[in-house]
């Protein structure tokens, strides 16, 4: 394929095929496909239209409007990752004759330590919430398993052992699937929200009144509206599972452990939070701490 006539939608078309026969998460391929794409309207007015005729000139360009346009320098970075992903892809095919992107630096920012809330903090949510049963359970899920939000939207009846006391996480995208311990606390409120689930519908756990799956951005949003009512600032869902992960670090369960309980593919990722954790327990120890 001649990579002075290859048009740049097509190599972004193709970039995209590539990424999603890795298995790479649907979420991850939209933000690399809309971060190129950006990059692809950027450098329209100046008649690039190929892949082969960007230069690492016109990348900096790039860089420099959206700083100019006031995107942090997080933001920029995410953007720069995606674009040499793209290009790295590109050179790999023989599709250009040079990475325009190697060489291109990243803005320094500083990392933002991982929101932890303190127990004052979620026991001050439990309370906000107590009189909304599906909430409740949503939030101890949360707080004591430490999954992501978009695994307890599709958690289904048939995911749930209260024999073995477990919660089965099914393989989804790029993630295989795991096993992770239903403790007393979290068993508690679901059974609370189960006698109260509208019968019927979909089967989710997490269903409306009329039977539908409650959605990833209606779940935020309620336990949003919960952190307003507890008077908890700066808080996102996110944070429940980063408490998670942090406060069974603090109490020495151990790394590996709990980075196979959180799904992390790397263990890196979880050795990050010992950066922001204020201690650490002295033993480890394999039960989990109840929060």
């Amino acid at each position: 394929m001649d990579q002075n006539h290859t048009d740049l939608s097509q190599s972004i078309k193709s970039f995209k095929s590539q990424l999603e026969s890795q298995g790479r998460a649907s979420a991850t391929i939209l933000a690399y496909t809309k971060d190129i794409e950006q990059l692809a309207s950027f450098l329209k007015k100046d008649g690039k239209l190929t892949a082969g005729s960007i230069t690492s000139q016109d990348i900096d360009n790039f860089k420099a409007d959206l700083d100019g346009k006031h995107y942090t320098a997080k933001s920029i970075s995410r953007k720069l990752n995606s674009i040499k992903a793209f290009f790295r892809y590109l050179k790999s095919q023989n599709l250009v004759d040079v990475n325009p992107a190697a060489a291109i630096s990243h803005p320094k920012y500083d990392l933002k330590p991982p929101r932890v809330l303190s127990k004052l903090e979620y026991r001050a949510l439990r309370d906000a919430c107590r009189s909304d049963s599906r909430i409740s359970a949503i939030v101890e899920l949360l707080l004591q398993t430490g999954m992501r939000i978009s695994e307890l939207a599709n958690l289904n009846m048939a995911d749930l052992d209260f024999v073995s006391n477990k919660i089965t996480i099914r393989a989804y995208e790029s993630h295989p699937e795991r096993d992770i311990p239903l403790n007393t606390a979290a068993k508690v409120a679901l059974e609370a929200y189960l006698e109260q689930r509208p019968k019927g519908g979909a089967k989710n756990v997490f269903i409306t009144k009329t039977g539908n799956p409650f959605l990833v951005r209606n779940i935020r949003s309620s336990i949003d509206r919960f952190f307003m009512l507890a008077g908890i600032k700066d808080a996102k869902v996110n944070d429940l599972r980063h408490t998670f992960i942090a406060q069974q670090l603090m109490a020495g369960t151990p790394l590996v452990y709990v980075s196979k309980l959180a799904g992390h593919k790397r263990l890196s990722t979880t050795e990050k939070y010992l950066e922001f954790i204020s201690e650490k327990g002295n033993k480890e120890k394999l039960r989990l701490e109840e929060l």
